[in-house]
């Protein structure tokens, strides 16, 4: 089946985090591509997977990078098609990759989560599929119902811990 969501990363270092985006993509059976281009060392490269992304039939984008973090912004300069940023911790803890996704100027908007938050880009991108699919936007309601309940049943646990005052 092709590929309807492409992750791609700056540096196969990033994969460690990025493959969270694609376990979450497997688990709703949405098929996806994964790549690593770089915004500073293949820009030529990132440039061709942009402007051809849409007639390749690809949906969403996720797009993680560390450091300066460009690469989601300049995918985002040349597509039509969502973008999701995720910032990778290489340095200052994150924070220059947040910065350098998050503020972006007007009219090239990426959709940004957290610092090292690839499972919420595939959470994101399958609800932006799940527009159009109605099996699929049940498959995403199911996967909230079912944190939900990790939640309860969390908290029945929790309700049995008790401080013990005679011990301490």
């Amino acid at each position: 089946m092709k590929a309807k969501v492409s992750i791609i990363m700056g540096s196969t270092s990033d994969l460690p985090v990025m493959e969270k985006a694609a376990k979450v993509l497997n688990d709703f059976k949405i098929p996806f591509e994964i790549n690593a281009l770089s915004a500073h060392r293949t820009p030529e490269e990132v440039e061709k997977f942009a402007k051809n992304a849409k007639e390749n039939g690809i949906q969403a984008i996720i797009a993680g990078a560390g450091m300066a973090a460009h690469l989601p912004g300049v995918i985002a300069a040349m597509t039509s098609i969502p973008v999701i940023g995720v910032p990778i911790n290489a340095s200052l803890d994150g924070m220059d990759a947040l910065l350098s996704i998050a503020q972006m100027p007007p009219g090239i908007p990426v959709a940004t989560v957290g610092i090292n938050g690839a499972m919420n880009a595939g959470i994101l991108a399958a609800q932006i599929l799940a527009v159009g699919d109605e099996d699929l936007q049940e498959a995403i309601i199911e996967f909230k119902e079912g944190l939900k309940e990790k939640i309860v049943k969390a908290n029945e646990e929790l309700s049995t811990v008790k401080y013990d005052y005679k011990t301490n």
